[in-house]
């Protein structure tokens, strides 16, 4: 990891390109991350979303360009649900617990069990402290991986698909939790394919496919020409309520499968 950071950027990523083999994921990006920010990076699947934050967090190195964090910047991770193994036997309080780089079944210090317990209380989720993470509800799941992700009061929190796999409701109390984190002055990235129900109501939108195709507010990135460079279809764009709503065209799907195409 190089490069420099300005006093106002988390982190920054300069024509940064990541291959796994001769094909390049990440192609020239240049991406700002500021103090304070929201932002939402939206894209089709497969096209480099969770690279990209691989890259971000330092996970992977790129092939060529620079990542840059600010020296004394904290990050906090919360993975795809879908990649935790929900019957694995631990209670909430052990997930959140996982990061505190304690031998294993020894006791957390006084001050650090404190700090537990007030990131559980703070997510509303202290009653299930005792609880096997697989009896919980969706959007209970989500919570205890952004508290354990909490724990170590990061600057800026790094989200995978948080919202994926969740119905309606749960989606709506994740999106809650996270702008009142944001209130609270913290810096958020998240991934998402979850336009209308997700994206279009961030502050800040990255339209991302390989690289940055559109940065800036939804109702500035959200247009027919940039989704169709984002996803390679086209789409169309409504106003609804002062906020901008994508509609896929199906090309004539619809006859086709009533047999009038």
């Amino acid at each position: 990891m190089s490069g420099r950071v300005d006093d106002t950027e988390l982190a920054r990523l300069d024509g940064v390109t990541c291959t796994y083999g001769s094909v390049a994921v990440l192609a020239d990006v240049d991406l700002r991350i500021g103090a304070a920010q929201f932002t939402g990076i939206v894209g089709p699947s497969g096209s480099g979303k969770t690279t990209l934050l691989r890259a971000l967090l330092g996970t992977i190195e790129p092939t060529y360009g620079a990542v840059a964090r600010r020296r004394d910047v904290r990050v906090g991770y919360v993975p795809q649900v879908e990649a935790v193994d929900w019957n694995f036997p631990v209670t909430v309080r052990d997930v959140v617990q996982m990061t505190m780089r304690r031998p294993r079944f020894s006791r957390l210090p006084g001050n650090e069990t404190k700090r537990v317990e007030h990131v559980l209380a703070r997510l509303g989720i202290a009653e299930y402290a005792g609880r096997q993470i697989n009896t919980l509800s969706g959007g209970q799941q989500q919570r205890v991986f952004v508290a354990r992700a909490l724990v170590h009061d990061p600057d800026l929190l790094v989200l995978d698909e948080p919202a994926g796999g969740v119905d309606v409701a749960t989606r709506h109390e994740i999106l809650h939790l996270l702008a009142d984190l944001h209130h609270d002055g913290m810096s958020i990235v998240l991934t998402t394919h979850d336009i209308n129900g997700l994206a279009a109501h961030l502050p800040r939108l990255v339209c991302f496919n390989r690289t940055v195709i559109a940065d800036g507010p939804p109702s500035e990135v959200l247009h027919p020409y940039v989704l169709e460079r984002t996803y390679g279809a086209p789409m169309s764009v409504l106003q609804h309520g002062g906020m901008p709503v994508v509609l896929e065209h199906a090309h004539g799907l619809h006859a086709r499968l009533q047999g009038r195409g």
